[in-house]
Order: structure tokens, then C-alpha cells, then sequence
């Protein structure tokens, strides 16, 4: 999605009340409202297009090996559209075996599928934030030092942090305990 110059602008000042909040005048609400709406369509008409080229990409695939040409270059659009290629995708690349565009695809297809696989799995077990919980970070003046891949210096007059003994960091393990020995008692006599 590309943005124009005008819709450039009305971006800028949004993302600026949202940083910085103050009264926004009528004119800014309205450009902030139709640039929504606006990305709404947009939006709208991109999952349009997607469920377009799906049902064509299907039709394709049930057409195979007599459409392959149709149906590679099809599927190249389709992946650059955001498609996420599944099981019958790479089944139907695996038919092709003699064309090599269909081998570069199905490598491709393959490890697209792969990281869908992954990006589910990360979605399905990655503990959530609730986003009343999240912080909206400004950074004044760009990045910090430890935004560079470097650590931040302290505050000077800071002391410096101690660093602390293996034996703080790994403390000796107990052992057990032996059970107390049975008392003998000599019979006299």
C-alpha cells in the first residue's frame, strides 16, 4: 500500500497527536477519519483481489500439468500478493517434476510453508502481553546507545554495580541427610 503526499501529511500530524496529545482541530479529525476510511478500502479490496487470484489459482491447480505455465506465473503473483502456499500448492509443484520454474517454487513454497508452520506455532505458545500492559516508547533525539547493539553507560556518578562471587551466583547443593544410625544395645551376660 502506498501512500500519496497528502496522505503522507495527515499520517504525520496523527502519529504526532498520538506522541504529543493536543487539542486537534475539526479539519485535522476529518483528514484523520476519511485517511481510515480510505485504508479501510484499500484493505477491503486487497483481501478481494487475494480471494480473486485464490479461486484462479485453484482452478489452475485442479487444470494441472496441461495449465502449468498458467499456473506458475499465477502462483508467483499470488505469493507476491501474500498468499501462504499449503499442502495442495506443494503437491501440486511435487507433480511437476521435469519443469525447473516449478523446482524454484516449490523451494520457495516450501519454505514459506515452513515459517507459516512456525509463525502458528510462535503465535499458539508465546505468552501474550495484554496490551494495557504495553508501553508506547518516544525516543527523543533518535536511538539510544543500546539500540546500537551497545551497552548503555550509566548515569555519571552511578556506582558501579557489583559483581558477584560464584558462590552467589551458584550456591553449594545440600546434601542429603544421613538417617540417624540405629542404637545397638549389648545384652550383658
Amino acid at each position: 500500500m502506498a501512500f500519496g503526499a497528502e496522505e503522507l501529511r495527515v499520517l504525520r500530524r496523527a502519529l504526532a497527536l498520538a506522541l504529543h496529545p493536543s487539542p486537534a482541530s475539526d479539519e485535522d479529525v476529518r483528514a484523520c477519519l476519511r485517511l481510515a476510511e480510505s485504508v479501510d478500502e484499500a484493505s477491503r479490496e486487497g483481501i478481494r483481489m487475494r480471494a480473486f487470484l485464490r479461486s484462479d489459482l485453484d482452478r489452475y491447480r485442479a487444470a494441472l500439468p496441461g495449465s502449468a505455465p498458467g499456473y506458475l506465473s499465477l502462483l508467483k503473483e499470488s505469493l507476491a500478493a501474500g498468499h501462504r502456499p499449503g499442502a495442495d500448492d506443494l503437491a501440486a509443484l511435487r507433480a511437476l517434476p521435469g519443469n525447473p520454474g516449478a523446482a524454484a517454487l516449490l523451494a520457495r513454497c516450501h519454505d514459506l510453508a515452513e515459517q507459516g508452520v512456525r509463525d502458528k506455532f510462535d503465535a499458539r505458545y508465546r505468552p501474550r502481553v495484554p496490551a494495557s500492559r504495553t508501553h508506547l516508547l518516544a525516543l527523543p533525539g533518535g536511538l539510544s546507545a543500546a539500540d546500537d547493539g551497545k551497552p548503555a553507560a550509566p548515569p555519571p556518578g552511578t556506582p558501579p554495580r557489583p559483581v558477584p562471587t560464584p558462590a552467589e551466583v551458584f550456591p553449594p547443593k545440600r546434601r542429603p541427610t544421613q538417617p540417624p544410625a540405629p542404637t545397638q544395645r549389648l545384652a550383658v551376660g
